[in-house]
């Protein structure tokens, strides 16, 4: 499914470029190109948008009090020839901001930034549990079905996971931990750490407030975990 893209800039030359550049991205498509905000403002209102290439400094409405006037938010990246504009582009959370002249590396590099953000804000379905025995997650454009009883733990890196597993080599995703967290089930799977979920299958030896999978692995648990995980052991380890 492709991101529909709204361009809006008062120089034709820079507006044609920006088409060119959206129409040259496979995930991205053309829904209108604008050449001022107020005709923007319409195509807001009669079409579904989701990403905005707003350029700043236009006559009347600027990009920037266009941006901040629209009732449901949009993505944005901005695109301006001023720098200075950069600081109070990222204060109205825009993805990205692409200083003139743009060249289609910079471009497409802000595209992938704003692919990954959709990736993880609106595909629910990069998980799926048809029963409690494996899961589904979306890892280099594949869906790849891991076994539950397979999982070593997961292990949480900025917006990526990785789930490394008892034999096989890790498996990288963008999720979220506590997405994946709920797809887990509770009595097999514990968050022990902001960074980490074990299989508690495969914990077998705890030592300093850490899990000690073998000689390089060492899972620390955090202190807002450790009554959650102490519960676990009182019910199943005799010490």
């Amino acid at each position: 499914m492709k991101i529909r893209c709204l361009a809006i800039d008062d120089e034709p030359l820079a507006l044609k470029q920006i088409g060119t550049y959206i129409e040259k991205t496979p995930f991205l498509e053309t829904v209108a190109l604008c050449s001022n905000a107020f005709q923007a403002l319409e195509c807001v209102r009669d079409g579904k948008i989701d990403l905005l290439f707003v350029d700043i400094n236009m006559p009347d409405l600027n990009g920037m009090d266009f941006v901040k006037s629209l009732e449901k938010k949009i993505p944005v990246i901005f695109t301006t020839a001023y720098s200075e504009y950069a600081i109070e582009g990222f204060q109205v959370d825009a993805l990205d901001y692409l200083l003139k002249p743009i060249s289609y590396v910079l471009f497409l590099k802000s595209a992938n930034k704003a692919k990954a953000w959709f990736d993880l804000n609106n595909k629910p379905a990069d998980v799926v549990q048809p029963t409690q025995d494996y899961l589904f997650v979306k890892a280099e454009h594949r869906l790849i079905r891991i076994h539950m009883a397979d999982i070593k733990y997961i292990e949480g890196s900025n917006e990526y996971i990785v789930i490394h597993l008892i034999k096989d080599k890790p498996v990288t995703t963008l999720m979220r931990m506590k997405n994946i967290e709920s797809e887990l089930p509770e009595n097999l799977f514990m968050r022990v750490h902001r960074s980490f979920i074990v299989n508690l299958s495969q914990v077998k030896i705890i030592e300093r407030n850490r899990i000690i999978f073998d000689e390089k692995i060492y899972i620390p648990i955090g202190e807002q975990y450790k009554d959650n995980f102490q519960k676990f052991l009182d019910k199943t380890f005799y010490l």
